[in-house]
């Protein structure tokens, strides 16, 4: 697979050179020491993998992500000196259409460089999902008998995002008000070790309180819960388990797995949600809720940062609903609550500065792409 390399800093171009070079699978598309720079090779040559640093002078990592996936849309993986550090743009660099984010290596004590496996890891991790971003869905893997019936009689709201999806939520959650009487669980393709973080970010934009969820939790109304770590979440009479992935498995954690746990007959109203991101994950498990009766709900084409997921559901016919961003939150709020679509919204703006009184560093443009 061909890379490209976005890094002002010489030495760590270097760097990231040589862990490519040093991998038989990768190729050295160019190297670029600017945004603009950047955006004109990869207009000349599309790589399929870019790594794009954040901080560089110009337009910095989260802008030249918006273009790239505007004009030349690719896997991009986010490589800065520090994704702490840079977190708030680290997020906004996934909204934006990163796929994910590791720090930069460097040179050590030693002979090797401190961090290169992390990255070697993240290249072949984000190679698969290349590779089989157009494979069909998987059926049930638990079987056609399904979970038990669920009888706690809480509404709950499942979502699904990937590439493009930090964003997409933060957009959704603005919508949903402090006192929402149902239960929201979250899957977002990111790795674990960004997940505190990403709960931590979207919670300066939902009025609900954000968590990762736990192992044999009880759930209440009024609350949104991530999945955290590697493992399945999956929920089951009022409960959020975690269950061991498949050993090939592309996604983990797995939308499909979450909406396969919430296919099924219950008492108070299910609703699936699937937003912006690469691949498949999630269509089977959307179609499966739909087919026990629930809500199911699919971003559009033109709202999508990567019209992967939303499409392959479209194309199933697992989405009984196909909407903009926009209206995706204010359509969850009807469905559970009976309000009219302008009740209880705000935008991303008013509920940041109600977290935050500092400004945003910039309101994040959604750009279309097709995958």
């Amino acid at each position: 697979m061909k890379v490209g390399i976005v890094n002002d800093s010489r030495m760590a171009a270097e760097i990231l050179r040589r862990i490519v070079t040093s991998l038989p699978e990768f190729t050295v598309a160019w190297i670029a020491y600017s945004g603009e720079e950047a955006l004109t090779r990869c207009a000349e040559a599309r790589p399929d993998i870019v790594l794009m640093d954040l901080i560089m002078p110009g337009i910095d990592g989260v802008e030249t992500t918006r273009r790239m996936m505007k004009t030349t849309p690719c896997v991009i993986l986010v490589v800065t000196a520090t994704t702490v550090g840079n977190r708030d743009m680290v997020f906004e660099a996934m909204g934006c259409g990163a796929l994910d984010a590791v720090n930069t290596p460097a040179l050590g004590s030693g002979p090797g460089l401190e961090g290169a496996d992390t990255l070697i890891q993240k290249l072949r991790t984000v190679s698969r999902l290349v590779v089989h971003r157009e494979s069909r869905p998987r059926v049930n893997a638990s079987g056609n008998d399904g979970p038990p019936p669920d009888d706690s009689g809480f509404p709950v709201v499942a979502i699904g995002a990937s590439t493009g999806g930090p964003q997409a939520l933060a957009e959704t959650f603005s919508h949903l008000p402090a006192e929402f009487p149902a239960i929201v669980l979250v899957v977002q393709h990111v790795d674990a070790h960004f997940t505190p973080g990403l709960a931590a970010w979207l919670q300066h934009y939902s009025r609900m309180p954000v968590a990762i969820a736990r192992h044999g939790e009880r759930l209440s109304p009024g609350g949104v819960w991530l999945a955290g770590g590697k493992e399945n979440l999956v929920y089951r009479k009022g409960t959020a388990f975690y269950e061991a992935p498949a050993a090939d498995a592309v996604h983990s954690p797995s939308i499909d797995a979450l909406f396969f746990s919430l296919a099924q007959i219950h008492l108070a109203p299910r609703i699936g949600v699937l937003l912006s991101g690469m691949g498949r994950d999630g269509a089977a498990g959307l179609l499966a809720m739909r087919k026990s009766r629930a809500l199911t709900i699919a971003q559009d084409e033109a709202t999508s940062v990567v019209y992967g997921m939303p499409k392959a559901a479209a194309e199933l016919g697992a989405a009984a609903e196909i909407l903009p961003l926009s209206e995706v939150g204010p359509r969850i709020s009807q469905a559970v609550l009976g309000l009219s679509p302008n009740e209880g919204s705000a935008s991303l703006k008013s509920l940041k500065n109600e977290a935050n009184p500092q400004p945003s560093r910039r309101a994040v443009k959604i750009p279309k792409t097709t995958e």
